[in-house]
């Protein structure tokens, strides 16, 4: 938790000195009243005393109980204003630093994970600072203090109070060594409810596909029942603290006008008995206040269990260091569009085998790159080394010229254009998609952007809608078909006229007509642009300048589509399963 806390910025250091400064001010102004409480009771027993003798000392309570409350609340505000800042500003170096994440370090949690790490434990360490300024320095004040000024009133007292706060501390004991496991325990349920109820709302359509609806209600309300048993546990425990406390300090204030009746009632003196009468209500008073402070540090033992494990899972996240590191930068290279893979390898963490082993191959400017085979030969994973989602643990991945590694991961991804296997549109309107992030070229005009829209074949059904490219896009674009989405997704990469595009199976979701319409527009309008595609299909790479054959990770032929069909048996096995020898050779 310190961790965290060193990165309060110097206003924040000022605003808790302050609130301690006021803190201190509205402890003793309400260990003040007590003393005139005293003064009253004195006076009530005095004969002659008047009304003003009485109003005197009442006003002065009445005075500092409002300048008391006046402190509480300036304490108030400044701790909430750290609070809200300081996770405000931690819950965005949380999001940058998940940003830095490469594709490997997001695997490390789940995104329902850190969704939960970046809200609901943000809260419970907001709750934590915004109560803890007020009651973290304000109780052990408020209980030293009030045991100073109750010392030297009687031995008796002062043990009573003393084994009330012995018992008081053993019940706190043995509250957060109960309830501290289930907090943590409650936190992971979190994840796991969030999960499931992403999951399902994720693939609805789905579910009432196969009308899978009661599957995935018991699936929630089993998560929801471990995540509600477990929390009913905790404030059951947590609930003991509140009648403990009365019965703590009830006990204390019976034993203390037990003991002095007993004590008043051996007095002899007249004077002497009203001293101790008057000593009894002001003891009474601050023993009170000396509960008071255990009481507040009570609701810190109410947060303190589950901000500790909130805490904990924001330093994970916070802790981890992008396994992807960006190089110098490099914006000036001597070749353009040229790809090249030497002898490159690629091992997952903790695989046994290689996904991609010992693959060599050079595409230059304008050529266009194919890899084929089959589910799980490791097509993507070679995509997945170009724009370093993954580094290769062995060889050299060049982008012209220039090791990845070495670039700057603004100036890489500028020069490149990915389509990923899975399209992604963000909510907003089609130009803010097709004109999405940065790139080497200016800003486009709405021209470049029907350009690429032409070029991905997609221009036609954007000219159908009423707002033409201005039309609103749906979260993930759930308003467009499958089809239209990729063609999207591939205008968005063409409009950014990068030096290489990479296609991850990205004409997958076109029909052939399309397909071959779209490829004929990159060829013509898109020339001197370098072009990796991953496909299943044959018909999408048969024209390729040269088309790599993967199986099982390894390179098992390459070469032109011709030299593959009379030479190489598992590129005619993929070519045979789907088009005929007549198709194949037109």
């Amino acid at each position: 938790m310190l961790k965290l806390f060193k990165k309060l910025n110097k206003k924040e250091y000022s605003m808790i000195l302050a609130s301690l400064v006021f803190i201190v001010v509205q402890v003793y102004l309400e260990l003040e009243i007590p003393s005139y409480m005293s003064t009253i009771t004195q006076r009530l027993e005095e004969k002659g005393t008047t009304v003003n003798q009485i109003l005197q000392p009442g006003i002065m309570m009445i005075s500092l109980s409002i300048l008391s409350v006046i402190a509480s609340i300036i304490v108030g505000y400044f701790a909430a204003h750290v609070a809200a800042g300081f996770t405000a500003r931690l819950r965005g170096e949380i999001f940058n630093q998940v940003m830095d994440y490469s594709t490997q370090d997001i695997k490390k949690f789940s995104v329902s994970s850190l969704l939960t790490r970046s809200t609901n434990d943000l809260t419970q360490l907001q709750q934590f600072i915004a109560m803890g300024l007020q009651v973290i320095i304000k109780a052990p004040i408020t209980a030293i203090w009030a045991i100073t000024k109750i010392a030297n009133k009687g031995w008796q007292w002062t043990t009573a109070t003393a084994v009330a706060v012995v018992i008081l501390i053993v019940m706190l004991t043995f509250i957060l060594m109960m309830v501290q496991p289930r907090f943590k325990k409650i936190q992971s349920l979190t994840d796991r409810l969030n999960l499931v109820t992403r999951e399902n709302l994720s693939g609805i359509r789905v579910v009432h596909a196969y009308n899978a609806e009661d599957y995935q209600n018991d699936k929630f309300n089993q998560a929801n029942k471990d995540l509600t048993d477990t929390n009913l546990f905790a404030n059951r425990v947590l609930a003991l603290m509140n009648p403990g406390m009365s019965f703590i300090s009830s006990t204390l204030t019976l034993s203390v006008y037990a003991i002095g009746a007993i004590i008043i009632n051996q007095a002899t003196a007249k004077g002497a008995r009203l001293t101790l009468f008057s000593n009894m209500i002001v003891f009474s008073s601050y023993a009170m206040q000396v509960i008071l402070g255990f009481l507040l540090l009570s609701i810190i033992f109410i947060l303190l269990p589950r901000v500790t494990v909130s805490v904990s899972r924001i330093n994970q996240v916070l802790d981890v260091k992008p396994s992807i590191i960006s190089g110098s930068e490099t914006e000036n290279t001597t070749e353009a569009g040229t790809l090249e893979f030497k002898n490159v390898s690629f091992r997952y963490p903790h695989a046994e085998a290689d996904a991609v082993h010992d693959l060599s191959f050079k595409a230059k400017q304008g050529q266009t790159v194919a890899i084929i085979g089959a589910t799980g030969s490791g097509k993507s994973s070679v995509m997945n080394l170009i724009p370093r989602l993954y580094d290769a643990t062995e060889g050299q991945v060049l982008v012209d010229g220039v090791d990845v590694k070495d670039y700057r991961t603004e100036d890489l991804n500028a020069r490149l254009g990915y389509i990923p296997q899975k399209v992604v549109l963000f909510s907003g309107t089609i130009a803010s998609n097709i004109d999405f992030g940065e790139s080497n070229t200016a800003k486009k005009g709405k021209k470049d952007l029907y350009q690429a829209l032409e070029i991905a074949q997609s221009r036609d059904f954007v000219e159908e809608k009423e707002d033409k490219i201005d039309s609103k896009v749906a979260q993930h674009g759930d308003n467009f078909s499958g089809g239209q989405k990729q063609r999207l997704a591939i205008a968005r990469a063409i409009a950014r006229k990068p030096e290489i595009l990479l296609f991850d199976d990205s004409f997958s979701a076109l029909d052939y007509a399309t397909d071959k319409k779209l490829r004929t527009a990159l060829k013509e309008q898109a020339a001197k642009t370098t072009k990796v595609i991953i496909a299943q299909r044959i018909s999408t790479i048969m024209d390729a300048d040269e088309i790599i054959v993967l199986d099982n990770g390894r390179v098992v032929g390459q070469g032109t589509h011709q030299e593959l069909l009379k030479n190489n048996e598992v590129y005619q096995e993929i070519a045979y399963s789907q088009l005929s020898k007549e198709e194949l050779a037109e």
